[in-house]
């Protein structure tokens, strides 16, 4: 089913979407709506008339309550009577998502269910569309910015795929599948920009082999220095060309660091942030920072080589405890700079908390802990870092509440969990309660024998008794 421009429908439905288009200025909503559900019934490939029909949905919705069954559908985005057998019956689909989308347009299942629909139904376009309006919806969702990426490729829309990545970059800038998405949209930008596609084989139209080599390796995640190499280069080469353009800095850094080497990679990142755009852009200040500790780091690493190779070096230890102490001492320093600048990134006052309590500051850390728990992310991992400042402080009574509270809110009895749960188990033994912490013991011993040394707690206890 191809999709369908407005010049391309029947002249009285023409007629009709101008008119409802009239209507959306002057605030008939209802009229609106009428009209592109009956064109859309008819050619459900016409995008223009499915986002003014949006356009209208969100007005109308605007300030009332969507209600019951619009809350319960939308919070089942994965529910099996909206997306079984969704590919075999994709009218259907589509059919059960307008529904749904009449009802609550914010419904973010219903928008996920459209976009499966276009899809079997070959609309590419509108199913860029209906994963948009999902990111209007969550932001941060990742997988979902993903999927829009990939709709755009398939869409043809290369340029906004890139915007995609380099969204996605801006937060995380070590994600594999983004940069593998900014890569394969960099390759379709340059194919579509010089028509190549319209040739049997782009290969024809490239000037020579390595070229050709270049931009099909570019567009998969590539192992082996040589090619990384070649790429550095024609990134380096973009940057000459568009000096404004982050996202060839990016590519700069990666290749470096590809490469192994860290300091170029560095060198690069804050070449990035001096440009009027980079300034205040978090992902390269974060990245800035890992770059500069991974630099520190492995220092560290080198004068582990050392020892190792020369275990009974007197200068050889004592320079791998002063590395090691310049790696705490700078970790500690730009997580705390870090926190100062973004006050509300919870996950960067979760790991200045952590560091905090590895370097005996307690107190430091009870605070920073205290806050990243207001995180969905962390919340859980704060918890746990305030159990174990607590009990640190001897503060067992008050260990045993968070750390019970963190128990509480894992769901699944996975490594995450039996940590909290012996560290709970701990706290009752240091309290003397010895058959409150055999109780949380046992819990881990049904599950995972061979976790720490519950077994010889247990059978310590059994033995005992």
């Amino acid at each position: 089913m191809p999709e369908v421009p407005v010049a391309s429908l029947d002249p009285r439905h023409q007629k009709l979407v101008e008119n409802a288009r009239i209507a959306l200025d002057r605030g008939n909503l209802d009229y609106v709506l009428e009209v592109t559900a009956q064109v859309l019934k008819l050619t459900p490939g016409c995008l223009p008339v499915r986002k003014l029909q949006r356009v209208a949905q969100l007005r109308q919705h605007r300030g009332k309550n969507s209600g019951f069954f619009g809350k319960t559908i939308s919070g089942l985005s994965a529910a099996p009577f909206l997306f079984g057998g969704g590919k075999k019956e994709p009218a259907k689909q589509l059919e059960t998502a307008e529904m749904l989308l009449g009802k609550d347009p914010t419904n973010v299942a219903a928008l996920k269910l459209l976009a499966e629909a276009a899809g079997g139904l070959g609309l590419p376009e509108t199913v860029a569309f209906a994963l948009d309006a999902v990111r209007e919806l969550e932001p941060e969702n990742r997988n979902n910015l993903l999927a829009l990426g990939e709709a755009l490729l398939t869409a043809g829309k290369a340029t906004d795929a890139l915007k995609i990545a380099d969204e996605i970059l801006r937060q995380k800038p070590t994600d594999a599948d983004a940069q593998a998405l900014m890569r394969k949209a960099s390759v379709a930008q340059t194919v579509t920009k010089h028509n190549w596609d319209q040739q049997s084989s782009y290969r024809d139209k490239l000037r020579d082999e390595a070229q050709a080599v270049s931009l099909e390796q570019a567009g998969k995640v590539v192992a082996g220095d040589t090619m990384t190499q070649r790429l550095l280069d024609e990134a380096l080469g973009r940057v000459a060309k568009e000096p404004n353009n982050l996202n060839h800095y990016r590519s700069v850094a990666q290749a470096y660091r590809q490469l192994g080497n860290l300091e170029q990679s560095l060198e690069w990142v804050r070449k990035a942030r001096e440009q009027p755009v980079g300034k205040s852009d978090a992902a390269l200040e974060k990245q800035e920072s890992e770059l500069a500790t991974a630099i520190v780091d492995q220092k560290v690493k080198d004068a582990e080589a050392a020892v190792a190779a020369a275990p009974g070096d007197a200068a050889a230890q004592a320079k791998l405890a002063a590395a090691k102490q310049a790696l705490a001492e700078f970790k500690l320093t730009e997580s705390k700079r870090y926190v100062e600048r973004y006050p509300n990134d919870h996950a960067a006052r979760f790991a200045l908390g952590s560091l905090l309590l590895e370097t005996g500051q307690t107190d430091a850390a009870i605070a920073q802990f205290q806050q990243a728990q207001k995180g969905p992310q962390v919340r859980v991992a704060s918890l746990v870092g305030l159990g174990r400042c607590f009990k640190t402080k001897r503060l067992y009574d008050l260990a045993v509440a968070q750390l019970t509270t963190a128990k509480n809110e894992l769901t699944n009895m996975d490594d995450a969990k039996k940590d909290v749960i012996y560290e709970l188990g701990a706290c009752y033994e240091l309290m003397g309660k010895a058959d409150l912490a055999i109780e949380e013991f046992k819990a881990i011993y049904s599950e995972d024998i061979g976790f720490r040394d519950v077994a010889d707690k247990i059978n310590a206890f059994y033995a005992k008794s």
